[in-house]
Parts: structure tokens; sequence; C-alpha cells
């Protein structure tokens, strides 16, 4: 049977799985010792824009953003899309 779901839904999914799986990265950063296990579960790969600073008269913005990925992160947004799958 075919669901429809909505873009919504997918973003929150993807965006709650990333969450969760960097979170559960840092644990397992916290819990393993020092090694190639747990150089390969904190490795990240950054993407973004650095700070972005537009000066009005009155008012000053600095804006940027960086988005960072794990491994663990990527494991949680396949789980959070197996789960949306079949389960909403």
């Amino acid at each position: 049977m075919w669901r429809k779901h909505t873009l919504g839904w997918i973003i929150l999914a993807i965006l709650l799985g990333a969450l969760i799986g960097s979170v559960f990265g840092q644990i397992l950063g916290l819990i393993l010792p020092d090694g190639v296990v747990k150089d390969f579960f904190l490795r990240s790969v950054d993407f973004g824009f650095g700070p972005l600073d537009i000066d009005f008269v009155m008012i000053s913005l600095t804006l940027g953003l960086y988005i960072k990925f794990n491994i663990t992160g990527v494991l949680g947004i396949v789980l959070a899309a197996y789960i949306l799958r079949w389960y909403a």
C-alpha cells in the first residue's frame, strides 16, 4: 500500500535521524577507547559557508551555516527513512 508522505515529514525525518545519529556518535566517542574505531565514528565532513557580515546603518547581521556529516548521522538518516517508510 502506497502512502503519500509530504515534504515536511520527509525533511523532519531526515533532520531527526541526523540529530539522533550524531548524538549517538558523540556518546560512542565518549565510551570507546582511542583508536581506529573511535576515529571512524567521530570523523566528519563539514559543508557550508562562513560568517557573512551585512552592515546596515542601524542593524548589523552576521549569517552563516555549517552542516556536519559523520557516519552515525548518516546511519541515523537511513534508520529514520526506514521507520518513515514502514511505520508512518
